[in-house]
């Protein structure tokens, strides 16, 4: 069965699996799989902090073959993920837009390609309203494949947005 657009949820946080969505994630899904928790202070109680692993959400973004054009079909879940970075719990965070290939072609080539395509998804989501210093982006080609049984396969071509407070 197609779908238009295919969203995954990479809950690296916990270390959960890449799941596959039939549908895609909502704002609000959004902001809660980016969200980093908030702890309570307790008085009088010296806690050594742990550092905490990176909130992040990746992202199946449909491209044209061997290009960076966001595809209209991936557009409304980039709308989703413009409100959920514009929103009241994520508004003053930064975040890494990261862009990951499949092992077809060279390492070079995928390397320039996932770079390409992260600076289009920061684009879409600028032309969305959000605010573009609050944007880092890189490449990582294939070297952090979702599924390393199958280097070719979908899964591994994905953006993932990374909260870095």
């Amino acid at each position: 069965m197609k779908t238009a657009v295919l969203v995954c949820l990479a809950l690296a946080c916990i270390g959960l699996p890449l799941m596959a969505q039939q549908t895609s994630p909502s704002t609000e899904q959004m902001i809660e799989q980016l969200r980093v928790p908030r702890t309570r202070s307790l008085r009088n109680l010296t806690v050594e902090a742990t550092p905490e692993p990176k909130r992040s959400l990746s992202l199946l973004v449909q491209f044209d073959f061997n290009s960076a054009r966001v595809r209209p079909e991936s557009l409304p879940v980039l709308a989703s993920l413009a409100n959920a970075v514009m929103s009241e719990e994520l508004r003053t965070a930064r975040f890494s837009i990261e862009g990951h290939t499949d092992a077809k072609g060279s390492a070079d080539q995928n390397l320039k390609l996932s770079v390409q395509r992260a600076q289009s998804v920061k684009a879409a989501l600028v032309g969305h309203g959000v605010d573009g210093e609050s944007l880092i982006t890189s490449g990582k080609g294939s070297t952090e494949l979702a599924n390393h049984e199958k280097p070719f396969a979908s899964e591994n071509r994905r953006v993932r947005i990374v909260n870095l407070e």
